[in-house]
């Protein structure tokens, strides 16, 4: 069995400096105190639009973003590339609620399109929905609400670039993940995402929909999903995540007053997720499986099935996936041994990635046992490298 402890293949790639850095940010980002007084100060110079870009441009935003435009980025895929790991190169961006911004994101998305259909190196593509469209507009569709006229020329005009993204996506057989957001307007995203995939995963899996596992429910949709799938002959594209807006889903139910959409407990979103990933290894022949997480009791479960059923390590049809600055001594030992492993690599302005910052912020300060291994795993790496000199 692999081991994912090996912190001289984890950080062969980051110089001592760059290790130092990673140390301090998962030292402090823990702290409750510390991060909520991060947040404050972030979002009072975000609401007065004073550029701060300067402050983190050597911390937090070095750790976790790839740069300001797909450029900037080259230089992270290229050195991954160097020890077989892919990318993907997000334009993280969501929630416009201005068409003309969201004309310019589309703009954007094309351009990253684009240079991942010429770039080996890049996996995968990918766009948030809600940077491409109001997402009220999504709630009042996922509703089943009347559109005003307006709303349904904005609706229409946001399926045909959803449409044409996966249109070029398909050309340049460069898979797309239509990515899950918050649970209140995703029905609309969701029947979208399978029209896409009847459309454009006739003969192999192009555009992917992303399953957040710590909703109720998910699971069964995540069925009936590759059902409907096998039944019309498309293949399904499945990325498996655990969820990331833990903090605004739970807010707005108790603003509203109605029943959480996640699960309670950690246990239950850990239970629903293996069940997907067996779900998915077992039924690889009809779907392609994108596995993004950083639990490494999961990946490791996901190998065994694999071996279980004498599937390569390589197989085409499945992937790993972290984000970057994130569990290095998984993606680069699952790479070392032979396995897909993709990048998660988000870039754009500083405060256009704000809130992709926020919740890296939030999780890491929620999950102190995932924060202390990276932790326990850096300083393991530094305590190496010191013994090496000696």
């Amino acid at each position: 069995m692999i081991s994912l402890t090996n912190t001289e293949i984890a950080f062969a790639h980051l110089s001592r400096r760059n290790l130092y850095r990673a140390k301090f940010i998962f030292l402090v980002m823990p702290n409750p105190i510390v991060s909520k007084l991060w947040h404050l100060f972030v979002m009072l110079f975000a609401r007065l639009r004073i550029p701060i870009g300067w402050l983190t441009k050597h911390t937090i935003s070095a750790q976790f973003v790839g740069g300001k435009n797909i450029a900037e980025c080259n230089a992270i895929v290229d050195k991954f590339w160097g020890y077989r790991i892919f990318s993907i190169i997000n334009y993280s961006v969501e929630c416009e609620k201005n068409e003309e911004t969201s004309l310019n994101n589309y703009d954007e998305l094309l351009s990253t399109l684009k240079t991942a259909a010429k770039d080996n190196r890049i996996a995968f593509t990918n766009f948030k929905p809600s940077s491409l469209i109001d997402p009220r507009i999504l709630l009042l569709v996922s509703e089943k609400s009347l559109l005003n006229a307006k709303d349904e020329v904005l609706f229409s005009e946001f399926k045909e670039r959803v449409n044409n993204l996966c249109k070029i996506a398909y050309s340049g057989n460069k898979p797309i993940i239509i990515e899950a957001e918050e649970s209140w307007f995703q029905p609309a995203v969701e029947e979208l995402a399978e029209e896409m995939m009847a459309k454009y995963n006739q003969e192999n899996a192009i555009v992917y929909e992303c399953f957040q596992m710590y909703r109720i429910g998910m699971l069964e949709k995540l069925y009936s999903s590759h059902k409907k799938a096998v039944e019309n002959s498309y293949t399904l594209g499945a990325k498996i995540v655990r969820g990331a807006y833990m903090e605004e889903e739970r807010t707005r139910s108790r603003k509203l007053g109605l029943k959480s959409p996640i699960f309670e407990t950690k246990e239950e979103t850990d239970h629903a997720f293996n069940k997907a990933v067996k779900f998915c290894i077992s039924n690889i022949d009809t779907l392609s499986f994108y596995c993004g997480t950083h639990n490494e009791e999961s990946i490791l479960y996901m190998i065994s099935l694999m071996e279980s059923l004498n599937i390569s390590k390589n197989d085409s049809r499945i992937f790993f996936s972290q984000l970057y600055g994130m569990s290095d001594n998984i993606s680069f030992n699952l790479a070392n041994d032979g396995f897909n492993v993709v990048k998660y690599i988000p870039y754009g302005p500083f405060y256009d990635v704000l809130p992709y910052l926020m919740r890296r912020i939030q999780e890491n300060s929620a999950a102190k046992g995932e924060t202390s291994r990276e932790l326990k795993y850096i300083n393991k790496e530094l305590k190496r490298r010191k013994k090496a000199k000696e």
